[in-house]
């Protein structure tokens, strides 16, 4: 692995970054713009953030300026800490499904293709939405994403595509698009420009999350025509492509919560440290100490995990087992952290509009996006089964 530049080194980036979320970022949790009308902060607030990210040189830290991408271990360093903060990774242009999307199009886009769509990502002068999941009550793909029910035809030198999508996070207000439909051929990836008439906006679907910009998406596309030369790749590639970007925005995930979770032990701990009840201060009181005491495990465990999958995509695996592995460990990890941190606090940790009340939220949500744990299980008991009929062991004690 080449050398980083000096302003790229990982420990002293972390550093600065930390400082950024904490002494710039956070201060806007409280901004009226960070809790739109519809959905998460609103456009205004995220371009604000991304100047003031840019200004300090830290937007997009995790692509260096030659284009390519930090390991995966260095960006897991960097991006716990800009999880410090809901608003840190809309800040610093390293949230979803915008970093999903970079990642992918920096390792499969033509020259072309980037220059077009990577570039004003990367710069984040634009947002993005990646178009996969369908309605349930179309049997549509969800976690099975080949239950996918969106086509598409090619018709001269055009792709016209048709169907219907769910939950598509920030759709509204985002410039370019990933949409996966299925050909004779196989599954297919298209880059399209945003918006286009033929893909419409139903409505913006209430969620128990609110930290996305745009919002999850309900929308229909009709007859959208998108030129054969923004396909990635040929046709019957889009599954194996998606495999590319799936591995490494599953533990981006994980990285950006494990930051969330830490700023939430954080503020419960300190509220145990100051709060007084029956004589004492709640951190003497055993069952509130044990708690946050077991979040400090937690958080550990969650960062070994990550950090054992980091290092199993650097060495250039997939890492479909590992990533589900760690998707399952972490979410659920964080989401006793979370659970614990309300639980501290009592009735303020209950209060709409406190972090914690917040990340409690958007940490359950983790749960169930990029698969929940009941399919990343079901994942591994498929692996154990093919180990040991293959293998031809019996399970004897022996």
């Amino acid at each position: 692995m080449k050398p980083l530049p000096p302003q790229h080194d990982v420990s002293a980036l972390a550093e600065r970054i930390e400082r950024f979320v904490r002494d710039i970022v956070v201060p806007y949790e409280n901004d009226p713009r960070a809790h739109g009308e519809e959905h998460g902060p609103t456009d205004g607030l995220v371009d604000e953030l991304r100047q003031q990210a840019r200004a300090a040189g830290l937007l997009t830290p995790h692509i260096l300026p030659d284009g390519s991408q930090l390991s995966q271990r260095d960006t897991a360093t960097i991006l716990k800490k800009s999880g410090l903060s809901i608003l840190g990774p809309v800040a610093l242009n390293t949230c979803a499904p915008e970093e999903g999307n970079m990642h992918l199009l920096g390792k499969v886009a033509s020259p072309e293709l980037k220059a077009r769509f990577l570039k004003p990502l990367v710069e984040g002068r634009v947002r993005s939405a990646f178009f996969m999941t369908e309605p349930a009550e179309d049997d549509g793909a969800g976690s099975d994403p080949s239950m996918m029910k969106t086509t598409c035809r090619l018709d001269g030198n055009h792709w016209v595509i048709d169907g219907r999508k769910r939950f598509i996070t920030g759709v509204k207000g985002a410039s370019v698009g990933i949409v996966m439909a299925k050909s004779d051929a196989g599954a297919c990836m298209f880059l399209v420009d945003l918006p286009d008439p033929a893909i419409r906006i139903e409505r913006i679907i209430p969620t128990i999350d609110g930290s996305m910009p745009g919002g999850h998406a309900e929308i229909v596309i009709e007859n959208l025509r998108v030129p054969a030369g923004q396909m990635l790749g040929a046709p019957g590639d889009g599954f194996r492509y998606a495999q590319v970007r799936l591995s490494p925005a599953r533990l981006s995930h994980c990285m950006r919560w494990h930051g969330v979770a830490t700023r939430a032990q954080e503020v419960a701990s300190a509220y145990a440290c100051r709060r007084t009840a029956f004589g004492k201060l709640l951190i003497e009181h055993e069952g509130v100490g044990f708690m946050l005491a077991e979040n400090l495990i937690d958080l550990q465990q969650a960062a070994l995990m990550i950090d054992w999958c980091a290092d199993v995509l650097d060495a250039g695996s997939l890492g479909t087992v590992e990533s589900s592995m760690t998707k399952v460990a972490v979410s659920e990890a964080l989401s006793r952290v979370a659970d614990r941190c309300v639980q501290v606090m009592g009735g303020s940790g209950l209060i709409a509009g406190t972090v914690v009340e917040q990340f409690y939220r958007e940490i359950r949500a983790f749960r169930v996006y990029d698969g929940p744990s009941e399919v990343h299980k079901w994942s591994l008991a498929k692996k154990i089964k093919r180990d040991v009929l293959g293998g031809g062991r019996t399970g004897s004690a022996a």
